[in-house]
């Protein structure tokens, strides 16, 4: 009894310590005055509004959420025929293309970055919008990549064998066999990968610059004006983002097996 005690004492003290900044945060976004004070003082939700009535903080949450939405569906788009090539040929060269895959996120993202604003002076399309969706989706496909793989993996092949048997070729197979079983793995890249383009500061900063403005930017370039609390509002409304979308990928998914955690049957 005292055992268990002092562990559910031990792993509250840890969330409250782990949560401690978010608090904080949380709790200076809701400020009457444009103060940086917490505990705060009075409560306003004003803030909040800003972010979405505010025509630069609004326009700023356009182009994040319109960058995450293009760069994880492009993301996926590459880590699909490179998990689906590595689980249909099985060789020991195959293994290369993943490591191309995870290449971009072993990498600091500050080397990453300046690659990519090299890559992209380089070649005269710095500054362009679609630079950063695709430098995004070359930053994160290792999430999907990695969730895929998860995917193929847990497919029993003795089901593709049977419908190249019935005359299947591998484009039928592909779709009537395999997307339907790896369907939560590719929700779940898409979303994870969805989830920290919106958050990402330094890649999408190395290649448009000043020419559009996410929300991390938007915080960044704010700041040389002086503190406002919308800035902590912001920071909640991504975590609330980030808890909704793997809340209901846990909710709707198999979170273990997502993870790479096998089956209870085997």
């Amino acid at each position: 009894m005292k055992q268990t005690f002092l562990r559910r004492l031990y792993f509250t003290l840890v969330a409250l310590f782990l949560s401690a900044p978010i608090i904080v945060v949380a709790g200076v976004s809701v400020n009457e005055k444009q103060d940086l004070a917490f505990p705060p003082k009075g409560f306003s939700l004003a803030w909040y509004g800003q972010i979405f009535f505010d025509p630069e903080w609004r326009a700023a949450l356009f182009a994040s959420v319109t960058l995450a939405v293009t760069a994880a569906a492009l993301a996926v788009a590459i880590a699909l025929p490179l998990a689906w090539f590595q689980w249909r040929r099985i060789a020991p060269w195959a293994s290369v293309f993943q490591v191309l895959g995870l290449a971009p996120f072993i990498l600091p993202p500050v080397i990453t970055a300046l690659g990519m604003l090299t890559f992209w002076a380089t070649t005269g399309f710095y500054g362009q919008p679609w630079t950063a969706v695709i430098s995004h989706a070359i930053f994160f496909v290792t999430l999907p990549l990695v969730t895929l793989s998860l995917g193929f993996s847990s497919i029993d092949r003795s089901l593709v064998e049977a419908a190249a048997t019935m005359g299947a070729d591998d484009r039928t197979v592909l779709k009537t066999v395999v997307l339907p079983l790896i369907r939560p793995y590719l929700v779940s890249g898409y979303a994870f990968a969805f989830v920290l383009s919106l958050n990402e500061y330094i890649v999408a900063y190395m290649t448009v610059g000043f020419t559009i403005e996410t929300l991390p930017i938007k915080i960044f370039n704010a700041l040389r004006y002086g503190y406002t609390p919308t800035m902590a509002s912001v920071s909640v409304f991504f975590v609330a983002l980030a808890a909704l979308v793997f809340g209901l990928i846990a909710r709707y998914g198999d979170i273990r097996k997502l993870l790479g955690a096998m089956s209870s049957e085997s």
